[in-house]
C-alpha cells in the first residue's frame, strides 16, 4: 500500500463549521489471500465521498424529526456550520426508510415484561398524500420497576374492537401478560377488544376524555361550576368521598340535564377504579396524559411539514419521536409497599390466564 498524491479537495461540515480537506490517494496493491480479490484501502478518519463528520450526520435528522424543516437547515444553521449544512430529498428519503425499519423492528421485539398500567388512546394525524387521516393506536405501559414504555404502536382505526384486538393479540403473543389495569377514553374500541384477548384486566376510564363530554351536553353557563364539580369528584380523598360527590352532581344537575349527569352516573365504577390503587398514583391514572403530553412533540412536527407523505413514514416517525421522548419520562413511585402488592396481583393474574389458555 503506497500513497499516490491526492484527491479533488472538499470540504467536511463539522461541530466548527466546514473545514477544507485534501485525502491523500492510495494505491493499495493487497490481495484478500482467502478469495485472490484486490482489497481496497477505506479511511478510518475521513470515509470516501463523506461531507459530514458523525457527529454532524447524527444531530442533523435528531434537528428534523424534532420540527426543522428541510427548507429551514441552511438559514438556521448557516453562521454556525457554513452554507453546505443541511438535508437533501436523498437524504430524508433514506432517514424514513430507515425509520421505518426501526419502527417494524419494535413491532416484531419480544415484550415477556410485566406490565402493570396501561395507557391507551387513538391519535389522528394528517398523512399528506391520502385524504383520510392516519390513526396510530398507542399504548403506553408501567413496568414493574415503575418505568414508563411504549408497548406498542399501530396504524387503525380508534373506535375499530377488531383493529384493538390485532394489536392486543400481537402483544400476547409476543410474550406480554395481562396488565392490571388499563387507562382509556371510553369511546375506544380497545374496550371489548380487551375483555376478548386480557379478561381480566381492570377499567379506568380517563377524566379528561369524560369531563370533555360532559361539558358538550352542558350550556357554557354552566362550564364553571361543573368542572369545579368534577375535580369534586376525581380529587377526593377516597371513593367513598368521591361517590358522594357524584351523587352532589346529580342532585345539582340531573333535573336539567339528565344527558350530561348520565355520562357520569353510568360509568361511575369504571371513573372510580382508580381508587382501589395506592394513593400516590392517582394522579397518573385518572388521564391518559402520558399519551396526550407525547403526542403534542409529534402534532408539532406533522404541522411543520404539513403532514407525513405516507402513512407508514407517519407511523415511523412519531414511532421515533416517542423513542426519544420516553426518556424523560418520569417513573412511577414504586417505593411504596401498596405498589408491590398491585404487581403481585398482576403476576397472578398473569399466571392464571397463562393457566387457563393451555
Amino acid at each position: 500500500m503506497v500513497r499516490n498524491g491526492y484527491h479533488n479537495p472538499r470540504e467536511v461540515m463539522t461541530a466548527a463549521g466546514a473545514v477544507p480537506v485534501r485525502a491523500p490517494r492510495v494505491n493499495d496493491k493487497r490481495v484478500d489471500p482467502e478469495t485472490g480479490e484486490r482489497q481496497r484501502f477505506s479511511s478510518g478518519i475521513i470515509p470516501a465521498w463523506a461531507r459530514k463528520s458523525p457527529e454532524v450526520s447524527a444531530v442533523l435528522p435528531l434537528l428534523y424529526l424534532h420540527g426543522l424543516s428541510s427548507g429551514d437547515f441552511g438559514p438556521a444553521l448557516e453562521q454556525f456550520l457554513g452554507s453546505g449544512a443541511g438535508l437533501s430529498a436523498a437524504t430524508i428519503t433514506r432517514l424514513a426508510s430507515q425509520w421505518q425499519k426501526e419502527a417494524a423492528a419494535f413491532d416484531d421485539r419480544d415484550i415477556t415484561s410485566d406490565y402493570v398500567y396501561l395507557w391507551v388512546d387513538g391519535i389522528h394525524l394528517k398523512v399528506r398524500l391520502e385524504q383520510e387521516k392516519l390513526c396510530l393506536l398507542v399504548m403506553i405501559g408501567v413496568r414493574a420497576d415503575g418505568r414508563k414504555e411504549l408497548v406498542a404502536l399501530a396504524d387503525g382505526y380508534r373506535e375499530s374492537t377488531e383493529s384493538w384486538a390485532d394489536l392486543l393479540r400481537s402483544c400476547r403473543r409476543r410474550g406480554m401478560a395481562a396488565p392490571n389495569l388499563a387507562v382509556g377514553d371510553g369511546a375506544l374500541g380497545f374496550w371489548a377488544a380487551l375483555r376478548e384477548v386480557f379478561p381480566d384486566t381492570r377499567e379506568q376510564r380517563c377524566w379528561f376524555h369524560k369531563q370533555g363530554n360532559v361539558l358538550a351536553a352542558l350550556p357554557k353557563s354552566a362550564h364553571p361550576n361543573a368542572i369545579k364539580a368534577m375535580q369534586e369528584i376525581y380529587n377526593a380523598e377516597d371513593i367513598g368521598y368521591a361517590r358522594k360527590a357524584i351523587a352532589a352532581f346529580e342532585k345539582t344537575y340531573g333535573a336539567k340535564y339528565p344527558k350530561a349527569v348520565a355520562k357520569i352516573v353510568d360509568d361511575a365504577d369504571v371513573l372510580l377504579e382508580f381508587y382501589h390503587y395506592p394513593a400516590e398514583h392517582w394522579t397518573h391514572l385518572r388521564t391518559t396524559n402520558p399519551i396526550e403530553l407525547t403526542f403534542a412533540t409529534v402534532r408539532l412536527r406533522t404541522k411543520v411539514t404539513k403532514g407525513p407523505g405516507s402513512r407508514a413514514a407517519g407511523l415511523a416517525m412519531a414511532y421515533k419521536l416517542i423513542e426519544a421522548a420516553q426518556v424523560k419520562w418520569r417513573a412511577v413511585n414504586v417505593k411504596r409497599p401498596g405498589f408491590r402488592s398491585v404487581v403481585t396481583r398482576s403476576r397472578a393474574r398473569s399466571s392464571w390466564c397463562e393457566c387457563r389458555s393451555l
